[in-house]
C-alpha cells in the first residue's frame, strides 16, 4: 500500500455512510471517513487523523455530487453540530437507516436475513422536535449567544431559529436571549466555572401547544427573576410556566437534580395516544410525539391483544407506553429506577383513570429476578446502553411468551436479541424501524420476540 498521511489531500468516492452518519469511502485500499458527505459523492479531502488501516478526513470540495446530495435547508448546516444529514434528501436518509439495521442485526446480532420492516417516515421531516435545550455563552462584543456546538468543538454556532425544532419555540429563542442581555445576568463559562445562566431549555406539547421555559442556572440568586418570569408569561399567551434548574457541578451534564418553578405551573399538558399527560422541565418524554404514537400503534397491531393480558413495562419512564396499553390488558406493571417518573406515572395513570396499572420504583435488574407474577408480554425500552446482563438472564427465568424491545440503538438491540435468541429460547419475528430523528443518523426501533 502506498504511505499516507496527517494532512494529505486525496480524491475520494463516497459508497456508503456509517452508523454515525460520515460517509465512508477509500483511498490507497484504506477506509476514509468523511463527514458531510453522502454515498455517491466524488469529493477531495484532506486527511486528519491517520491509522494503519483507515484514517478521518475534512471535506475540502465536492468533485462530483450524488444524486442523494441536496442543498440545506438551514443555513449554518455547514457549521452546526445538531444535524449531521441536512445535505441528503429524505428518501435516503430513510434507506441509509433501515439498511444500518438490517448490517447490524447481521454483524452484531449474527441473524441471517432478518425480517425488518420498511421504515416508518416522519410525515415531517423539519419542526418535530418537542424540546430543545440549548448552551449559552457571549460573543466577543457581549451579545448572548444561544445554539448547539459547531462539529468538534465547544464554540457555540447562534442561532434565533432552528429548523428542527417546533416552530412555535422559534420566538421564544431570539427574544429571550435579549431579555438574558438586558437584564444583565451573568452568562456561565465552562472553562472558568464562573457566570450563573448555562443553558435555556424549551418545551411543548405537540398537541395542546402548552409551553414551558426553563433557564439551568449555576445558582437561582437572579435579580428581577420573578419579575421576567411574569413578563415572559404576559408575553407567551401559551407559555403554562417559568422554572429554574439547579445546576451547581462543574458537569457535561445538562439538568441538575433540583428544579424550583418561578412563575405559572410546573408542567405542561400534553395529550399523546388519547391520554393527557403532564410533563416537567426534565421529565423524559419521546423527543417526536407523532413517531411515538406511531410505534405505540405498531405495537398494537402487533400484538393483537385480548384483554386477558399481564404486561410488564421494563424501563417504564413516566408511563408513555404503558397507560394506552394499560386501556387494552387485564393487568399493567411499570418498573422504573427514577422516583420523580415513577410519582409522575402514577399521577398520570389516576388523570387518566386507569386502575389496573401499578408502577414500581427501582432498578430492573433488581426488581425483575423478585416478580412474583408471570406476565404474558414484557415490553423493553432501555438507555442507549441496553438491558444489564441480570436483565437478561430473569428473562430468560420468566420466560414470558413474547417480548416487545424498543430501541434507540441498532447496536445494543442486536446484542441483547442475540443473547435473548440462544438456545432457541425465543424466535424474533420482525423489527420495525422508526425515524424519529430525520436530519441526523439516529434510529428508533421496536423487535417482536415470540417463543
Amino acid at each position: 500500500m502506498e504511505p499516507w498521511q496527517q494532512g494529505q489531500v486525496v480524491d475520494v468516492t463516497i459508497t456508503d455512510l456509517s452508523d454515525s452518519g460520515d460517509g465512508v469511502g477509500r483511498s490507497h485500499e484504506r477506509v476514509v471517513f468523511v463527514p458531510d458527505t453522502v454515498t455517491g459523492d466524488q469529493v477531495r479531502v484532506r486527511l486528519l487523523r491517520v491509522k494503519p488501516q483507515y484514517a478521518h478526513g475534512k471535506l475540502l470540495e465536492v468533485l462530483e455530487p450524488s444524486p442523494h446530495r441536496i442543498r440545506a435547508r438551514c443555513i449554518v448546516a455547514d457549521k452546526c453540530g445538531g444535524c449531521q444529514w441536512q445535505h441528503v434528501d429524505y428518501p435516503y436518509q430513510l434507506a441509509a437507516k433501515h439498511n444500518q439495521v438490517v448490517q447490524t442485526l447481521e454483524r452484531i446480532g449474527k441473524f441471517s436475513q432478518p425480517l425488518v420492516s420498511p421504515i416508518l417516515a416522519a410525515e415531517a421531516d423539519l419542526g418535530y422536535r418537542n424540546k430543545a435545550t440549548y448552551p449559552l455563552a457571549r460573543s466577543q462584543a457581549g451579545q448572548i449567544q444561544a445554539g448547539y456546538y459547531q462539529k468538534g468543538s465547544h464554540h457555540i454556532v447562534n442561532l434565533n431559529q432552528c429548523p428542527i425544532q417546533d416552530a412555535r419555540l422559534n420566538p421564544l429563542l431570539a427574544e429571550v436571549k435579549q431579555d438574558l442581555y438586558d437584564r444583565g445576568w451573568g452568562i456561565y463559562d465552562e472553562k472558568l466555572h464562573r457566570g450563573k445562566v448555562r443553558h435555556l431549555a424549551l418545551r411543548i406539547g405537540r398537541r395542546t401547544g402548552e409551553m414551558l421555559l426553563t433557564l439551568v442556572v449555576k445558582d437561582k440568586n437572579l435579580s428581577g427573576l420573578e419579575e421576567q418570569a411574569e413578563a415572559w408569561l404576559a408575553r407567551y399567551s401559551k407559555l403554562a410556566g417559568v422554572s429554574l434548574n439547579v445546576n451547581p457541578d462543574r458537569t457535561n451534564a445538562i439538568f441538575g437534580r433540583e428544579t424550583v418553578c418561578v412563575a405559572g405551573q410546573p408542567y405542561l399538558h400534553e395529550t399523546f395516544a388519547g391520554l393527557t399527560f403532564q410533563l416537567r422541565p426534565d421529565t423524559f418524554f419521546q423527543i417526536h410525539t407523532e413517531q411515538a404514537e406511531a410505534l405505540l400503534q405498531t405495537i398494537i397491531d402487533e400484538l393483537q391483544l385480548q384483554g386477558h393480558e399481564l404486561l410488564l413495562d421494563a424501563y417504564c419512564g413516566i408511563g408513555t407506553f404503558t397507560l394506552p396499553l394499560a386501556a387494552r390488558v387485564r393487568q399493567a406493571i411499570g418498573l422504573e429506577v427514577q422516583p420523580e417518573a415513577v410519582e409522575q406515572a402514577r399521577l398520570s395513570a389516576s388523570l387518566n383513570q386507569l386502575e389496573n396499572v401499578t408502577f414500581i420504583e427501582g432498578a430492573v435488574e433488581t426488581l425483575l429476578p423478585q416478580l412474583d407474577a408471570k406476565p404474558d408480554i414484557v415490553l423493553l425500552d432501555p438507555p442507549r446502553r441496553g438491558c444489564d446482563a441480570a436483565v437478561i438472564e430473569a428473562l430468560t427465568q420468566l420466560a414470558p411468551d413474547r417480548i416487545v424491545y424498543i430501541s434507540c440503538n441498532p447496536a445494543t438491540l442486536a446484542r441483547d436479541l442475540k443473547l435473548l435468541c440462544q438456545d432457541n429460547q425465543y424466535r424474533l419475528a420482525r423489527v420495525q424501524p422508526v425515524d424519529f430523528f430525520p436530519q441526523t443518523p439516529h434510529v428508533e426501533c421496536v423487535a417482536f420476540l415470540v417463543r
